[in-house]
């Protein structure tokens, strides 16, 4: 089987994971480790988060890291899983529509069969989020790239209008309608956990709705009672990992002991698992 069609397979299945009120559950990864381990938990895919992956590299999230070094780990984590793959890839790690279809396409050289392409925009004194037309040929770029490969990449248009305080469910439906016309497969509002809400979003929204769940969020099953289709957690595992190591770390330099490393992973497990990656 030649890599294309592995591809078009693996982006094919991913696809039918996305079922309005059986949603995808995505535990964000970072790193191939962190893809593994969520892999082997049972997960259907992975997903990356840009932000953990951003801080793994050393780089500030917000559309600040290098294309090439963002892509290189998610062909690191797309070469140890064998699930489909999709890559958090911020607002295409370019300038304009043309740099998002080099991305899109760099993508899919890495391995991963979906994106996320988020609208917000992180320019000082610049507005929240980028333009709905401007945003819609972004949008179209990257179809129009996958489409050219021949591959179905699953395309999930991120609407920051609550995350940035540009507005609520009424934009963010809006806007959908534009991303879904653009080519978008699927559409992620971030922010947005409030039961109402959500049900608004699934009866106005024509696509697989994402919902990012937080402490205090509604459930997987009360969620999937309204209708998501997909359900991930963004940069939360990562930052409770990161959490753990400041909280061993000062726990070693104050007090001198190592109680915080009592539920830690065995270290031959975590080789087990590194060394039975695809």
């Amino acid at each position: 089987m030649t890599k294309d069609i592995a591809l078009r397979d693996r982006a094919l299945a991913f696809h039918a994971l996305h079922v309005p009120g059986a949603p995808l559950v995505l535990p964000n990864a970072w790193d191939a480790a962190s893809a593994r381990i969520v892999e082997d938990a049972g997960a259907a895919a992975v997903a990356t988060t840009s932000a953990g992956l951003s801080w793994s590299l050393g780089a500030v999230d917000g559309d600040r890291l290098d294309r090439d070094q963002a892509l290189r780990a998610v062909a690191r984590i797309a070469a140890v899983v064998r699930v489909p793959v999709t890559a958090d890839i911020e607002s295409g790690y370019a300038r304009d529509p043309a740099g998002v279809a080099e991305t899109v396409r760099a993508v899919l050289e890495a391995g991963a069969v979906g994106v996320n392409i988020e609208d917000a925009l992180y320019e000082p004194g610049g507005p929240a989020l980028r333009p709905v037309a401007e945003q819609a040929a972004r949008i179209t770029a990257a179809r129009e790239a996958a489409d050219a490969a021949g591959v179905p990449v699953f395309v999930n248009a991120r609407i920051d209008t609550f995350l940035r305080g540009a507005g609520g469910a009424d934009a963010a439906v809006e806007r959908a309608a534009a991303f879904l016309a653009a080519g978008a497969d699927g559409i992620f509002v971030p922010g947005a956990v409030d039961p109402g809400t959500v049900k608004l979003l699934v009866e106005k929204i024509d696509a697989p709705l994402n919902v990012m769940v937080t402490p205090g969020a509604p459930t997987v099953a009360e969620l999937a009672a309204l209708g998501v289709a997909r359900v991930s957690v963004g940069a939360g595992i990562a930052q409770a990992a990161l959490g753990l190591v400041r909280r061993a770390a000062r726990e070693l330099l104050g007090t001198g002991t190592c109680g915080t490393l009592a539920d830690a992973l065995d270290y031959g497990e975590l080789n087990s698992l590194l060394g039975s990656a695809r």
